[in-house]
């Protein structure tokens, strides 16, 4: 039997009729939409064929097909990180960058969803250690870039911010135990070429086609004239020390996460292939890059 995970975003009303639709066409072609239970509270109404409603989660499906946009797309990718299942996004978002297809589109998406019609991209992460929150970074061995099943890695980036109405963060970042910076700034970003264009571009810094290996790490409002961003090569370490007087908040793809104590620290590494998006055949990164930024400058 062929099943899809469907996951949605937080405005049940923008997605309840497209997923009716969506169901009926997988019905008619012999494919389950799996709901959790979660997602079947936020569409209470929804019946009949092709819907398996109150299911739990799945991770040998078929496909995770998702209604929203880039925040939701990444709570997919978190699900079934390290796992084969392809993430096929329509996007009910303010931009959807990751998304494989639009609103206008679902009808022919849904069809190419059915069909197995899309390419795969494999998508690099980010991994903290040690676990966010202790004092001290844990050694690993640094040549290790892949992930396990299961591990909480970032797709698209790691905030290391000052809490709300906090003192400026002192930070300071080492790759491969040489120091690179040490700033006052209220935070800190490590991108992921995907979440290049987030976060890191609205600091300043430079969007990295997918494809490329490697991440950018960036400073949030940095209180100097000479803080840049810098790509880091895929195989180097980065230690990232907090020193200020006061623990900084961390987020994972935009999430809540923990924290790094006073004096404390973290590192990241890149690690491949650890989660998998839908693309129609012949996309292109810099038609994407033209089409929904240019979207935001219209």
């Amino acid at each position: 039997m062929r099943e899809f995970t469907v996951l949605t975003h937080g405005r049940p009303g923008d997605t309840s009729e497209a997923l009716q639709r969506l169901a009926e066409q997988a019905g008619t072609a012999g494919v389950t939409l799996r709901l959790d239970e979660e997602e079947t509270r936020k569409h209470p109404l929804l019946k009949g064929a092709g819907l398996a409603l109150d299911a739990p989660l799945k991770e040998d499906v078929e496909l995770c097909l998702v209604l929203g946009g880039d925040g939701t797309i990444l709570r997919a990718l978190q699900l079934y990180t390290a796992t084969e299942v392809p993430v096929f996004a329509i996007n009910f978002g303010a931009i959807g960058f990751l998304a494989t297809v639009e609103p206008g589109e679902m009808g022919e998406g849904m069809r190419r969803a059915l069909d197995g019609d899309f390419e795969l991209l494999r998508l690099p992460g980010i991994v903290l250690d040690p676990a966010i929150g202790a004092s001290t970074g844990g050694a690993t061995d640094g040549a290790e870039r892949r992930a396990e099943p299961g591990t909480r890695a970032a797709i698209n980036d790691v905030a290391i911010h000052r809490k709300v109405g906090e003192r400026v963060a002192e930070l300071a970042y080492e790759i491969e135990g040489e120091v690179v910076g040490s700033v006052r700034c209220d935070g800190l970003v490590v991108a992921t070429p995907a979440g290049s264009t987030g976060y890191n571009l609205a600091n300043g810094g430079p969007v990295m086609a997918w494809g490329v290996e490697g991440f950018v790490v960036s400073f949030i409002a940095p209180h100097s004239l000479t803080a840049r961003a810098l790509v880091v090569a895929p195989g180097d370490r980065l230690t990232v020390h907090n020193r200020s007087l006061q623990a900084l908040d961390v987020a994972v793809d935009g999430r809540p996460a923990g924290e790094i104590v006073a004096g404390g620290t973290i590192d990241a590494r890149f690690v491949n292939e650890i989660g998998t998006i839908a693309q129609l055949p012949g996309s292109s990164f810099y038609r994407r890059l033209r089409q929904k930024f240019g979207r935001l400058a219209s």
